[in-house]
């Protein structure tokens, strides 16, 4: 009986972990996703149990195996992606030893503030690429070391999230390229750990694990692992690499110039570079297309927004989508296309949980402007869409500031389901945008990673070649544009009136 070949992606979420098979032609066999909680112990804490992931995973791919879709197929090779910044400090015996402060966790703030004070921004950014801001991974860690120092003490390696699973399923301590910006003694321009970083930051560089390209295949899956996983012993796993990075390879961005637009819990942008171009207001890592970097933005506002509205305000678009059969997101963005391009004025920060680039303010805060008793719950929807885009815009003319020229977007995430978030995306940042078909960009990046790396396919220009389909494309409408370049205006001129309010309290 001939058997055909198949590639599974992994994706660490912040809310689940999602798991894909996919065909040679990108072709999704069987797609799971599996939920684990998020925990708030103290204000600006937000952790995750590394080893609820694992069991997440572990249920994901029994159920994936054990499906009648998988029957004649072969899994060539594993790829892994994962959230960033996470600091996953483990024992020698391989044991997480505290629970991972995941991107959102702002418990460092005055961690970065003494080691600015004591080092210098400057000297950071100069080697790192980055700002020294409390969600990176190194003041996590740095953390820890102050304040739980027992703790401390016990730890042997830190991980990532997508090379804690490859440590599960191989037995292999790794550390991708992509995911090194998080850790600022990693030298951005040379994808090296810089021991004289680990000197000024007094962090042994016995705790960094080896660092690997994202489709090196690091490993194999080890038999311990196929029995809670029910994968077969001795599939490759490569390196894998960060979320936001494999998306942006499973939309097909490989080029200098090329950028992805992730539309998930939270909005961002990666911009392809064939060269180093750093800003402190963004954010500066490897791809994990080897030779290549992004230049990312990551705000805090995006679907997650838009899932605050639903749950606290949208009971009629709910119950209206169980009666039409369709969903409490269509629904509203039936609400939102009522009204014209602006809501009438009302203008929306979407700083729910602080914001990340391009303000980098760990206390900034949400706020609607311009409501009246004219205004409704429609005005509140397409607001908060349209203040999402707004801050993408923001990252992105950062972006061409610095020198990393945008022509169109590639989109990715829940929101590209949308054609009306779609469009005031299009609308707003004055750019094409195009829609792959592949609702499984994340997964389907991490699978590519895995194609290349045994094999597969000769290189990434194949991959994209045989994989990604564009499904829709939005044009800028012209009369939209005018209105946003003036409300674009207004929300850069509101947060700057009341920055001085976003601080901390006490």
């Amino acid at each position: 009986m001939t058997m055909s070949d198949a590639l599974l992606g992994i994706d660490i979420g912040t809310s689940s972990c999602k798991l894909a098979a996919f065909r040679p032609d990108g072709t999704v066999i069987i797609s799971v996703s599996e939920k684990y909680p998020v925990y708030y112990p103290n204000e600006g804490w937000v952790e995750q149990n590394p080893e609820e992931w694992w069991q997440a995973v572990c249920k994901a791919t029994k159920k994936i195996v054990s499906n009648k879709a998988m029957e004649n197929t072969v899994i060539r090779g594993i790829g892994i992606d994962g959230q960033g910044w996470s600091m996953i400090p483990i024992d020698k015996e391989g044991n997480v030893v505290y629970n991972n402060p995941i991107w959102m966790d702002t418990r460092a703030i005055d961690i970065c503030e003494e080691v600015k004070a004591e080092i210098g921004q400057e000297k950071i950014f100069e080697i790192s690429g980055n700002s020294f801001e409390p969600t990176y991974s190194l003041p996590k860690l740095l953390w820890l070391k102050k304040n739980e120092p027992e703790i401390f003490n016990k730890i042997d390696k830190v991980l990532q999230a997508n090379s804690y699973i490859v440590y599960k399923l191989t037995g292999k301590i790794t550390q991708d390229i992509s995911q090194g910006y998080g850790m600022h003694c990693f030298d951005m321009k040379k994808g090296a750990w810089s021991s004289e970083m680990c000197d000024l930051f007094g962090i042994s560089l016995d705790l960094l694990p080896t660092i690997y390209n994202c489709d090196e295949v690091v490993g194999e899956v080890s038999d311990s692992a196929s029995a809670e996983t029910w994968l077969s012993s001795g599939i490759p796993v490569v390196a894998g690499g960060l979320d936001a990075a494999c998306g942006a390879l499973g939309v097909g961005v490989i080029n200098h110039g090329e950028t992805q637009e992730q539309g998930g819990q939270a909005e961002g942008m990666s911009i392809c570079l064939n060269k180093y171009v750093a800003d402190p207001r963004l954010i500066m890592g490897y791809h994990v297309v080897p030779n290549h970097w992004l230049l990312q933005g990551g705000t805090v506002g995006g679907g997650g927004v838009i899932d605050w509205v639903k749950n606290n305000f949208c009971f009629e678009e709910k119950t209206n989508a169980q009666y039409h059969g369709t969903d409490a997101y269509y629904e509203m963005d039936q609400l939102s296309n009522s009204l014209p391009a602006g809501s009438e004025g009302v203008i929306f920060l979407p700083y729910m949980k602080g914001e990340r680039s391009p303000i980098w303010n760990p206390y900034a805060k949400g706020v609607y402007y311009g409501f009246e008793f004219t205004k409704t719950r429609a005005h509140m929807i397409r607001a908060s869409q349209e203040g999402v885009a707004y801050s993408l815009r923001h990252n992105l003319e950062i972006a061409e500031n610095a020198g990393a020229n945008v022509e169109e977007l590639w989109s990715m995430g829940g929101s590209a389901n949308s054609e009306v978030f779609m469009q005031i995306k299009s609308d707003i940042t004055g750019k094409t945008i195009r829609v792959p078909s592949s609702d499984t960009a994340t997964t389907l990046g991490a699978a590519l990673l895995a194609g290349v790396g045994v094999g597969l396919y000769q290189n990434y220009e194949e991959a994209r070649s045989k994989t990604i389909k564009v499904q829709r494309i939005y044009e800028p409408i012209e009369e939209n544009v005018t209105v946003y370049n003036k409300g674009f205006k207004k929300y850069l001129k509101l947060y700057e009136s009341l920055e001085h309010l976003m601080v901390e309290e006490g």
